[in-house]
């Protein structure tokens, strides 16, 4: 591993792991790392997270190479490290995990590091020296508590501090701006984005053998979990329109509810893909779902699904969002409840696709490019590299 100049990294502490579903915290460090060389580190994981999740590669190193310029961290704790009491040991040791592997990149010494970046909540902004320390707010945690399955109290109070201790803060939603303004904290909107290069040759991306559908075909790319409103996905198949479903499910997720979903004829499961994989899929899609439940957690969110479907130049129905709003087109079509946005699907299941209409689709995606985003972190962090670049 080439050793990497110290006052050039930047850390970034994600909340999801860098080989999960392809989402925020992997989007924005791989377009970070074209700027300045990248530590992605992982939320920590146990023996017994590994063993339950067979996705994890329980033998891997903690410490590799992902690319030049992107380096990957992937800390162990014991199991329980989040349970009251045990919790209180996991930001020290994920501290230390942090500092031996910055060490191990740029070798021994005290000098900072250009900037820290954290998606998290817990204390671990000092966890190396760093030039400038960014609290990146990708989603409302505390109100997510009850689906993140940690309790609020604990969540509201590692996020005080958290705020108190950053240097800039970022937001991907407004509702998150107004909230942080009400506890004395100016935050940047820093909106999620999409990778428009990805989709470029979706309409001639081979179709995978798992999403054969007669068509025209309604979508949805993401993980189906509590944020997903099963009742507006129930109501499409209801009207016998053909639903592709791409992605993990949630363990114990409306487990039977959903394979009843699933095994309907014009309804096709793919599970989770590689981002790669996703143009094949999106080909076979006419209109992309954002079918997300009317919550305080997805009322902060700013769901990276409904860009990308544009930028695939895909029509799309979404829930009522503040994120539509924000971004303030026509080109997404709001439906609130099953019936409404059942009606709205089978609507544009009707519209044929014109190159002028797609045409619009992509342009106004690539106006919310990763690469724009990665560069406005890059200045709230003070980056000289990005800054320039």
């Amino acid at each position: 591993m080439t050793e990497i100049p110290r006052e050039d990294l930047l850390v970034y502490l994600a909340g999801t792991p860098y080989d999960g579903p392809a989402g925020t915290d992997r989007h924005i460090a791989d377009e970070l790392s074209r700027l300045t060389p990248v530590l992605f580190v992982d939320p920590p994981t146990s023996a017994l997270t590994r063993l339950r999740n067979p996705e994890i590669a329980r033998d891997q190193p903690t410490l590799t190479t992902v690319r030049p310029g992107l380096a990957r961290l992937s800390p162990r704790v014991a199991p329980g490290m989040y349970r009251p009491g045990t919790h209180l040991l996991m930001p020290p040791l994920m501290r230390r995990a942090i500092r031996k592997a910055v060490d191990e990149l740029c070798g021994p010494g005290d000098r900072p590091v250009a900037a820290l970046v954290s998606t998290r909540v817990e204390d671990l902004l000092h966890a190396v020296p760093a030039r400038r320390t960014v609290f990146y707010a990708t989603d409302d945690l505390v109100a997510g508590a009850d689906l993140i399955g940690i309790p609020r109290d604990r969540l509201a109070a590692q996020e005080a501090a958290t705020l108190h201790r950053a240097e800039a803060i970022a937001v991907v939603s407004q509702s998150l701006v107004d909230k942080y303004a009400e506890m004395g904290h100016a935050a940047t909107m820093l909106p999620n984005g999409c990778a428009p290069g990805a989709y470029a040759g979706v309409d001639e991306a081979q179709v995978p053998a798992d999403a054969i559908l007669s068509g025209p075909v309604a979508g949805f790319v993401g993980y189906v979990n509590d944020r997903i409103d099963l009742d507006l996905l129930e109501a499409v198949a209801d009207t016998g329109s053909s639903l592709l479903i791409v992605g993990p499910v949630a363990p114990g997720y409306q487990s039977e509810r959903f394979t009843a979903l699933a095994s309907r004829p014009n309804v096709r499961h793919t599970g989770p893909k590689p981002f790669a994989d996703l143009p094949g899929y999106l080909r076979v899609i006419d209109v992309g779902l954002t079918p997300y439940a009317d919550t305080a957690f997805n009322r902060a969110s700013f769901p990276l699904k409904t860009l990308e479907y544009l930028a695939a130049g895909r029509d799309v129905i979404a829930t009522p969002l503040p994120a539509n709003e924000w971004l303030g087109t026509d080109l997404i079509t709001v439906a609130a409840g099953p019936q409404a946005f059942a009606e709205a699907t089978v609507k544009a299941l009707g519209h044929s696709r014109t190159d002028d209409l797609a045409g619009r689709r992509r342009a106004f995606a690539a106006r919310h490019s990763w690469t724009n985003r990665a560069r406005a972190l890059a200045g709230l962090a003070a980056l000289t590299k990005g800054a320039a670049a």
